[in-house]
């Protein structure tokens, strides 16, 4: 082993999950070029050592911080002018951070905090750019013909000291390239700049082409100048039956609430979490999601105390707004959870101001014990699964009988029997009937919490109260506008009474709130456009699924009757019966008759089973 002071330059590819994404064999093939023809005899020439080389990025240490800022800003030279012809959704572009440190040498590799601290620089230098420590800027010195900008002391992600940094100005007379995913982003955002983009759109549709392009797969359109935030998962460094629980819930509360204020435009759970466990590169993720800000952290509980870390990050530039330590007991869970909401508010937007949340103890053994039982339904949803979830919500409400999570883990429970797992001995409408009085129970101790109102929204609709269902629905999203599977779910009832176009507008600001939306968003979608009688932008809504699952091969069908395929009709049914037989009409049709209400809706839908085939 070996110690030394020396310095060490990262480097890595922006967007290089989404340049992969478009064209993997051609961008491996200009990266590989890169490398051979000008990157590897720069770093020679500044007798530099490539210490590793992953597979979008290189570790590389010099002798002389002055050799190692040299070669950074001849290999972002030489790539700003190579990318001078590449359009720009497929220019490969590096980030560059250079810090001199303390490093142990072993095993051909590199080792402590210099090399920590140089790869956390380059994750927030600017794309086509190179940042370096305050070490480096005092050793360099009038050695070169560069200029610095301070960027002051920045908070890096497990780096227990501020570390002073510096963006090195190397165009000093030409305006900085934009990334692609940046620019890409920026043309999807209706703002001053993206309004002919939105008469494009709206062309494109009067021509009748909308749907039939991937418009709803581009980035999230921004409606309007609202600050767009992600919060991702936080990590959990509790331990034992205390991981992994609690910490999902500091996040999807923050989510929530910031939602619910009305002034943030927040990405829904499902998209954020997708970046559990993984390296947060702030200005990646921020160009997949299309959001300004991103909040990280970590949660650990100990016993009664908890320890709760939380930071902003602007996603444009990396940067970091504010970070800051909560250590409480575990009582005050919910204060900590609204604490950082506040800060976080007036940090970026406009201040939220009301009353400190309820928060003990009780309060937050209830919400856990909540929190195992949906995991054990996302795990093994089934019967036993269900079960589970049931004996898990009474020891919530045993835990604190005052608060609503036992009450809305029961009324999904028994929602869940209904639908799903009935015996024949059991009514399924007593079943129903119980998951009413659990909801209603919930909403009459917490009348703020979206999530009583959705479970109340789907038991009114499985019971064909329509009217009840879409009045809950709007309660549980006014509350909630984050959550995506409420906006998609709520879809299925308008579409029920005829209101279709609503409908559409909700599947669309679902996806644009979940960039990452799960297939059965599509599945919604064509089912919505069937019922538009666009049948044709109905399939190619179908299409967009990674896979057509069985069961959706019944609506598969009767899009393919809507435009007279009568063998894809067909074969669709088919591979619908295949996992459902002995279906057919007449046993089908008293849940039509719930789900077709609008005029004609039924008739339709009937005359079209039968022209793919399904028995009387």
């Amino acid at each position: 082993m070996e110690r030394r002071l020396t310095a060490i330059l990262a480097a890595d590819v922006v967007g290089y999950s989404r340049l992969m994404g478009l064209d993997e064999a051609g961008t491996l093939s200009a990266l590989k070029t890169h490398r051979r023809e000008m990157a590897d005899a720069k770093i020679a020439e500044h007798q530099g050592h490539i210490v590793k080389v992953t597979g979008d990025g290189m570790l590389v240490e010099f002798p002389s911080v002055v050799n190692a800022v040299a070669c950074a800003a001849d290999i972002q030279r030489r790539m700003r002018q190579r990318n001078v012809d590449v359009p720009e959704d497929h220019r490969i572009e590096f980030r560059i951070g250079i810090h001199l440190g303390d490093i142990i040498f072993e095993d051909n590799d590199i080792y402590g905090d210099g090399v920590n601290i140089a790869a956390r620089i380059e994750s927030i230098a600017r794309p086509g750019g190179v940042a370096v420590s305050g070490s480096v800027r005092d050793h360099i010195g009038n050695r070169l013909d560069l200029t610095f900008e301070d960027t002051g002391e920045q908070t890096l992600k497990n780096i227990d000291r501020p570390v002073r940094v510096y963006n090195v100005n190397l165009f000093a007379d030409a305006p900085w390239l934009h990334a692609a995913a940046g620019t890409e982003r920026a043309k999807t955002r209706f703002s001053r700049r993206g309004f002919i983009l939105a008469a494009l759109v709206l062309v494109a549709a009067a021509i009748g082409v909308y749907y039939g392009a991937e418009i709803w797969r581009a980035a999230p359109v921004r409606s309007s100048d609202m600050p767009r935030i992600a919060v991702l998962p936080f990590d959990d460094f509790s331990t034992g039956a205390d991981k992994g629980y609690l910490s999902d819930a500091v996040a999807e509360g923050i989510i929530t609430e910031l939602a619910r204020s009305k002034t943030y435009a927040v990405i829904a759970r499902n998209s954020s979490f997708r970046y559990r466990g993984h390296p947060v590169d702030a200005r990646q993720i921020g160009d997949e999601l299309g959001v300004d800000y991103l909040l990280e952290g970590s949660q650990q509980k100990i016993g009664d105390q908890l320890k709760v870390t939380a930071q902003l990050l602007n996603a444009h530039d990396g940067s970091h707004v504010w970070a800051n330590t909560y250590n409480r007991e575990i009582a005050d869970l919910f204060v900590v959870q609204e604490e950082i909401i506040r800060t976080l508010a007036d940090r970026v937007g406009r201040r939220i101001e009301r009353p400190l949340p309820r928060s003990d103890a009780a309060q937050v053994s209830a919400l856990r014990y909540v929190l195992i039982g949906f995991a054990e339904t996302d795990k093994d949803f089934s019967a036993a699964g269900n079960e589970l979830l049931r004996q898990f919500s009474l020891k919530a409400i045993e835990a604190d009988p005052d608060s609503q999570f036992g009450y809305i883990g029961l009324a999904w429970s028994y929602r869940h029997d209904a639908v799903f797992w009935h015996k024949q001995e059991n009514n399924p409408d007593e079943a129903l009937k119980r998951a009413a009085e659990y909801a209603d129970k919930a909403i009459l101790l917490a009348p703020d919490d979206a999530e009583a109102h959705h479970v109340r929204a789907r038991i009114h609709a499985e019971a064909g109260e329509v009217e009840q269902a879409l009045v809950r629905y709007d309660q549980a999203i006014a509350l909630n506008p984050s959550n995506s599977d409420t906006l998609v779910n709520s879809a299925g009832v308008l579409l029920n009474v005829g209101r279709t176009d609503e409908a559409i507008d909700r599947i669309k600001q679902a996806m644009g709130i979940d960039p990452f939306h799960p297939d059965w968003f599509h599945w919604d979608m064509g089912w919505a456009l069937y019922e538009k009688n666009d049948c044709r932008a109905a399939l190619t809504a179908m299409r967009k699924m990674s896979r057509i699952p069985s069961g959706a091969h019944r609506m598969l069908a009767g899009i393919h009757a809507c435009l007279g395929n009568k063998r894809e009709a067909k074969e669709a049914l088919a591979v619908f019966l295949k996992d459902s037989p002995g279906d057919s009409i007449s046993k089908q049709r008293k849940q039509w008759e719930k789900n077709y209400t609008a005029p004609g809706a039924l008739e339709r839908w009937v005359g079209h089973m039968r022209f793919a085939g399904l028995p009387e």
